[in-house]
């Protein structure tokens, strides 16, 4: 994109687009789902933002800030929400406040219906042992569904090279489960090519990415890794389960 369709896209943030069905909303991924399959992740960025404007938002864990950074800097005053599932590590909520302080972005934290403790009084204490599926329903899925019923799109920082389950995810692609347009522009890059732009950008980082967590979750689930092993092995150790749900 030109750097009028950038100034275009910012200038769009100001404005809500107009409401889209379904099959609109479909139609634009297939228009533009190959079309941008090897763009560069500003640029689709920009694509996102000219065409969604108000009703495009980013999601973050807080692993790092690169998407944050990305998308702030070609659309100041962004969504980037933060879902926190009262279970975070100190250091994921301390990196989130630095991104809120630091970066040109409207962080929004989002939180569940149920406190922690609400949750054990109602499923029994530690739900996350018993059932972490419904747990990660309740403090995760859900959560994040109901906040994006106003928004077309969203945008992940969803990689291919994170897991072998997530290797199809499109650039440009269509959510079926939540019936929006899911933009994941760095689904391309390699842990080289993160690692890269964290170092030439000066982009914030957990620090529980340099002590042993590649993948952060939620403190209760997430365990050290071992140098060369799976980057998500830490996730939901000595179980089966893989994904918390938002991606599957």
């Amino acid at each position: 994109m030109s750097a009028a369709t950038t100034t275009t896209a910012r200038n769009k943030r100001g404005a809500d687009t107009a409401d889209r069905s379904p099959e609109e909303l479909r139609e634009i991924v297939s228009h533009w789902g190959a079309e941008l399959e090897l763009a560069p992740a500003e640029v689709i960025v920009e694509w996102a933002v000219a065409t969604f404007g108000e009703r495009f938002c980013v999601t973050s864990s807080m692993g790092d800030a690169v998407l944050a950074d990305i998308v702030g800097k070609v659309a100041p005053g962004v969504d980037v929400i933060f879902l926190d599932t009262g279970y975070h590590f100190v250091e994921t909520i301390g990196t989130r406040d630095a991104v809120e302080a630091t970066m040109p972005v409207n962080l929004l934290t989002i939180t569940p219906v149920q406190s922690v403790a609400e949750q054990d009084a109602a499923y029994g204490k530690d739900l996350y042992k018993t059932d972490p599926d419904l747990c990660c329903k309740l403090r995760k899925v859900q959560p994040l569904a109901d906040t994006l019923d106003r928004y077309d799109a969203w945008a992940t920082g969803l990689r291919r090279a994170e897991n072998h389950n997530r290797v199809i995810a499109p650039v440009i692609g269509w959510d079926a489960k939540k019936q929006k347009v899911k933009v994941s522009p760095i689904a391309r890059w390699s842990d080289d090519q993160v690692e890269r732009y964290i170092a030439e950008h000066g982009v914030l980082v957990n620090p529980l990415v340099y002590d042993g967590y590649p993948s952060i979750g939620c403190w209760p689930c997430t365990r050290r890794v071992a140098p060369g092993d799976d980057p998500r092995s830490g996730r939901w150790a000595g179980t089966t389960k893989t994904e918390c749900g938002i991606h599957s």
